[in-house]
């Protein structure tokens, strides 16, 4: 056992680099499923009885197939349709065992058609893009015999409230001093 209470050998070691592999690629795929509507995709990275929590005032589902059908509603196709992106922030992640917490923010952005044209030397013509919210995102996660699945989400915006600070300092947990 190394000084933290875990298991120090080379295959310990290796799986944790294997899982946090996994949980990465799992959370970097959240903003391409979204911005192309892959139902597909929302359905087999949640579990069965996962939770999408939203915040007030936006729809929040639960189970898979809630969740996955949140991508195709009108309301998503239409912002979809018109240049939808959302960029994730590279997430934290903690592991303990077979359950995993990871935080990580959320910008969600959109061609601005109101500003003016502009030209960028060697990568065409843009309006520009809007910011339209960036979110605090809590996820948390288990290893199943398919590999690491979403068993909840939890996104609140960073609007000055409490709930986003409340969410961004579950990643400082484990660094708190004890006493």
């Amino acid at each position: 056992m190394d000084g933290n209470g875990k298991d120090g050998s080379l295959e310990a070691r290796l799986r944790d680099i294997e899982d946090r592999l996994e949980i990465y690629n799992l959370i970097a795929s959240h903003p391409p499923s979204a911005d192309t509507g892959a139902d597909y995709y929302t359905r087999i990275v949640y579990t069965e009885d996962g939770s999408f929590d939203r915040g007030e005032g936006l729809d929040s589902a639960v189970g898979n197939e809630a969740i996955a059908a949140m991508t195709q509603t009108p309301g998503h196709q239409r912002a979809i349709q018109g240049g939808l992106a959302h960029f994730a922030g590279l997430p934290h992640i903690a592991i303990d065992g077979d359950t995993a917490s990871v935080t990580s923010y959320l910008l969600l952005l959109h061609p601005d058609p109101r500003d003016d044209v502009r030209e960028l030397p060697n990568h065409g013509l843009s309006p520009g893009f809007r910011i339209h919210r960036v979110a605090a995102n809590r996820w948390t996660l288990a290893r199943t015999p398919d590999g690491w699945r979403i068993e909840s989400r939890k996104l609140r915006p960073l609007d000055g409230s409490q709930p986003a600070r409340d969410i961004l300092a579950q990643a400082l947990a484990g660094y708190r001093p004890a006493g």
